[in-house]
């Protein structure tokens, strides 16, 4: 797992933070570099074309792989080609040319995390998912400072082409791992079915489930609290008197924080079961955002700073492990491309939808009573967990 999250961490910065960079290095114009938003909707849409993955690899060969890695096989070639040709690319003389490969790479890199999300949820128990997800974030985490630092360090040196044929390498390398990666099915044991049990049969089997309307309204508002405090930090951050410095030091801060958590979350998963473990690492996660208002309370002392960065990382990756294990003991293996993909999009909507009246809410309530706010917008969540964890011990 630590090698898929490796290959799937790798190709996100390449139509994200590192183009954007390269763009702007190129003397892009500001208004084209902000169009780059618009490449990331692969990753918020993959529920879109996830049926697909369900059902066999179009090809004879990629059959006898077994269905996940039958699709990774198809997928991952073009996806390394995808960023070969973004990398040979010339923003500045062709920036039409540059797009088109970051959204290929961003569009292949989304499916690639489709069979991948099903693969894990095939293969691992329910109790070894936590572990497996973490196994995964050290891989990806890794994988992004690769794509990030490392390229642009390295661009510095051997310029921006040869720097991003070097992390083109790599994603090839992901074919690698899928053939070293265990076979989830039997080969060509799958009928190829009609777009009935593609896109209907998953959502009907998902909602014949009991409370199925009560999981899909916990799955919305479990990142309700932190979607909005997380919109508004960088603003929080400079009205507080942090320089650029003292924000990007928190950089190595967030990442131990959040590879600590997701370790001890996928310990806690493996230990006490996913439902205990949800209701432990979720109400760590309420708490933790008492940080934000101790912060408000102490402006421009970095030390503070650090510590409620930590902290909150350290929170959020304890509950992504229970939170994304539940996730996938929700989906049936027939299915599971296609239900993780619309499960995990879920959250999203309190993002996109709530969190972005956050800044409104700052404004008008003032940083500490609006992080305070934040914490109670968690609370909607955690009562539904509670309840559905008591009508999971009755069995309803």
């Amino acid at each position: 797992m630590a090698a898929y999250g490796f290959v799937s961490g790798l190709p996100l910065p390449l139509s994200g933070f590192t183009f954007r960079l390269w763009l702007s290095d190129s003397g892009t114009a500001l208004s084209v570099v902000g169009l780059t938003a618009w490449i990331g909707l692969a990753y918020s849409l993959k529920f879109v074309w996830a049926p697909l993955l369900d059902q066999p690899p179009p090809l004879a060969g990629l059959r006898r792989l077994g269905r996940r890695r039958g699709w990774l096989l198809l997928v991952q070639p073009l996806l390394g080609l995808a960023a070969v040709l973004l990398a040979l690319s010339n923003p500045a003389a062709a920036p039409v040319a540059a797009f088109a490969a970051a959204a290929c790479v961003a569009l292949l890199s989304a499916t690639q995390d489709i069979a991948i999300d099903a693969w894990r949820i095939e293969i691992f128990p329910e109790r070894r998912q936590g572990v497996a997800l973490a196994c995964y974030v050290w891989g990806y985490r890794v994988a992004m400072l690769v794509s990030t630092t490392g390229v642009i360090a390295a661009a510095g040196y051997i310029g921006w082409h040869q720097a991003l044929l070097g992390v083109a390498v790599l994603i090839a390398a992901g074919c690698g791992v899928t053939l070293a990666a265990a076979q989830e099915d039997g080969p060509a044991t799958i009928p190829l079915r009609g777009l009935r049990h593609a896109v209907i049969d998953p959502v009907r089997s998902f909602l014949a489930r009991p409370s199925s309307l009560l999981v899909l309204s916990f799955v919305a508002l479990f990142k309700l609290g932190e979607a909005m405090a997380g919109i508004m930090t960088a603003p929080f951050y400079r009205h507080l008197t942090f320089d650029k410095a003292a924000i990007a030091g928190t950089g190595p801060f967030s990442l131990g924080g959040t590879l600590a958590g997701i370790s001890l979350g996928g310990w806690l998963v493996a230990r006490i079961g996913v439902g205990r473990a949800l209701l432990l690492t979720g109400t760590a996660q309420t708490v933790a955002m008492a940080m934000y208002v101790l912060l408000s309370l102490t402006p421009g002392q970095p030390a503070m700073l650090y510590a409620t960065v930590t902290t909150e990382a350290f929170a959020q990756g304890l509950a992504d492990a229970a939170f994304l294990t539940f996730l996938s003991g929700l989906c049936a293996r027939e299915f599971a491309a296609t239900q993780y993909a619309l499960l995990s999009s879920v959250p999203n909507l309190a993002i996109h939808t709530i969190g972005g009246v956050s800044g409104l809410m700052a404004a008008s309530l003032g940083w500490t009573l609006f992080y305070a706010v934040c914490m109670a917008g968690a609370l909607p969540g955690m009562a539904l967990m509670l309840v559905l964890l008591r009508r999971q011990k009755r069995g309803a």
